[in-house]
């Protein structure tokens, strides 16, 4: 079926409802816009969906979500995990509360019993959930850090991590095979709640968050001590972690955490902020005026489903606010749970940092120190979740930390993916530990920098919307591969690993080998002098990603160097 054929069935169709279908009426008289929204539909990949919300298709709207639900329930009856039910928590995006009822419903008209927060939560109170519930499945709305126009739906399995091989593409053959609204089934609510299919989840759950987050503090007195005197200004960009962050830090006894107003409630619209991420520094403008008014130490930033925290420290030096990369907050949070954790007498002999391969490589330095092991993965911290779940499996290591460059981390296995609400309480932990000692979170990243290395990072993104976008990003990936440079940006290459053909190839010997992960359209190229560099398309966004890190001797040093490699890789695009 054409998009144009496709478009006019959804207009015409009395399945669809009168606002969808006024909606598409009302773009009759634009080929493009019909074919963007009709050509394909929204693709279910290896994590669920994210999209422009919307009619067609090609879109996130009720329609699209139920039939992705239609097609896990059918993968859960065929796994017999009806009985064991499916959690759904939602974020504050429009349409994220609707989305959520209509997953609910769905299953419920499946015969599986929704477990359903009442109200907004973030994304890792729903890995905790699902596990507390003892549900074979999970479900969250939310589209992350992207901007208002996207909402998005990810799926979790049974151990709280997002769904990987093999039974990510097991659940997206199951979506597939949904070719008609007929195969797609749903009740009404009242009629879900009588037949006990649809329960609301309780506080009690939060409370159990909660108090699993407290049990990681290693050094609650220094906090104690500290809480009066360590000033906190922080921002949930109107997302979820508003309730949770404010309420561990006031149960930790943090007397002073000023909440940025215009940012305080939920918004979908995100008015305050062109982008509601905490990466951008753009989002942290009202943060760090009220950070000036308050003399803050700490400026923090959580994205809508809080899971990724942004960070600003005030340096001791100059009194001046300055930003942390997600690598640096990684490093901070990492060097403090080692070293703390080793005084105490709570370093396991098999501990492990797990990370992923185009995360910054410090960790590579500190760890070694407390013999820990640092073991990569793939992009995406479901591959960081997959790995708490295998090192239970075969005793070979017990998980400490997890981190990776976008601005995610994770202490402990309470949950399985990056949590902000652990990594604020654990950064400021920190802060007050070293506050103690007269130390700011500047002064002691510069003292990892001056032991370790001046590692520095960088990301440039490339956006390429729509067929043709695709098409250039592929093209742009098999000319990589088709010429392999011998130097970048004054740097050898050592080897060149393609995830997708899964070899290395030893650049200097021509020697190749596996590289051990799965399969996955990445290209990394490792450099001489602890340098490397990383190509991939965006699993979540029309874009394509150009990676980079170097390690300098210096400061100045680290910052000529990654100028010059990024131009290099940059290059690629043109």
């Amino acid at each position: 079926m054409t998009a144009r054929e496709m478009y006019d069935q959804w207009r015409r169709d009395p399945y669809f409802d009168q606002d969808t279908r006024a909606e598409l009426e009302g773009i009759a008289a634009d080929p493009q816009e019909i074919e963007e929204r009709f050509y394909r539909n929204l693709e279910f990949g290896t994590g669920g969906l994210r999209g422009i919300m919307g009619a067609g298709t090609n879109r996130m709207n009720i329609y699209t979500v139920r039939k992705a639900t239609q097609g896990l329930a059918n993968y859960i009856l065929q796994e017999k995990g009806e009985k064991r039910g499916i959690a759904i928590a939602y974020d504050s995006r429009r349409m994220s509360a609707e989305f959520a009822r209509e997953a609910a419903l769905c299953m419920a008209a499946n015969g599986i019993k929704a477990y359903i927060f009442p109200s907004l939560r973030s994304m890792p109170m729903l890995s905790f959930a699902l596990r507390e519930l003892g549900c074979i499945a999970g479900v969250v709305v939310t589209a992350s850090h992207n901007p208002a126009e996207y909402n998005g739906y990810k799926v979790y399995w049974e151990d709280g991590a997002q769904i990987t091989a093999p039974r990510d593409q097991e659940i997206i053959q199951r979506v597939n095979e949904i070719e008609s609204v007929s195969q797609v089934k749903t009740i009404d609510l009242e009629t879900a709640k009588e037949k006990g299919l649809y329960q609301i989840i309780g506080e009690e759950i939060d409370d159990k968050y909660i108090d699993a987050l407290k049990s990681l503090v290693l050094h609650p007195e220094a906090v104690k001590r500290q809480a009066d005197q360590l000033k906190i200004v922080y921002t949930p960009l109107h997302g979820t972690g508003n309730i949770p962050v404010r309420r561990i830090l006031k149960e930790l006894g943090f007397a002073h955490v000023y909440v940025v107003k215009e940012q305080e409630l939920p918004d979908g619209n995100f008015p305050t902020v062109n982008y509601p991420n905490p990466e951008d520094k753009k989002a942290f403008a009202l943060a760090l005026k009220l950070a000036e008014e308050v003399d803050a130490d700490l400026v923090l930033a959580t994205d809508p489903d809080a899971d990724r925290l942004g960070v600003y420290a005030k340096a001791g030096k100059t009194g001046t606010y300055e930003s942390f990369t997600g690598n640096m907050t990684g490093m901070i949070i990492l060097e403090y749970l080692l070293s703390q954790r080793r005084a105490l007498g709570l370093l396991p002999e098999n501990g492990a940092v797990v990370t992923t391969i185009v995360s910054g490589k410090m960790a590579k330095r500190i760890a070694p120190q407390y013999d820990v092991d640092v073991i990569e993965t793939l992009t995406g911290f479901k591959y960081i979740g997959e790995q708490i779940k295998l090192f239970e499996q075969d005793h070979s290591h017990q998980f400490l930390f997890g981190y990776e460059e976008s601005y995610g981390c994770l202490e402990g296995t309470h949950v399985r993916d990056k949590d902000a609400v652990v990594a604020v309480m654990a950064l400021c932990e920190a802060a007050a530990y070293y506050k103690e000692q007269g130390l700011t979170l500047c002064d002691q990243m510069e003292r990892l920098y001056e032991t370790y290395g001046y590692y520095q990072e960088a990301l440039c993104t490339v956006t390429l919307k729509g067929q043709d976008g695709a098409k250039r990003i592929g093209q742009i990936m098999e000319q990589i591969r088709a010429r392999i440079p011998e130097t970048l940006g004054g740097f050898q290459v050592k080897a060149f690993r393609d995830y997708q053909e899964g070899t290395i190839r030893n650049m200097e010997s021509g020697q190749g080998s596996g590289t051990g992960l799965p399969r996955s359209n990445v290209l990394y190229f490792d450099l001489e002098q602890d340098g490397w560099c990383c190509v991939r398309p965006s699993g979540t966004e029309p874009k394509i990603k150009f990676y980079a890190g170097v390690r300098g001797s210096s400061r100045e040093d680290g910052k000529r160097k990654l100028e010059a490699l990024l131009q290099a890789v940059e290059g690629f695009a043109r």
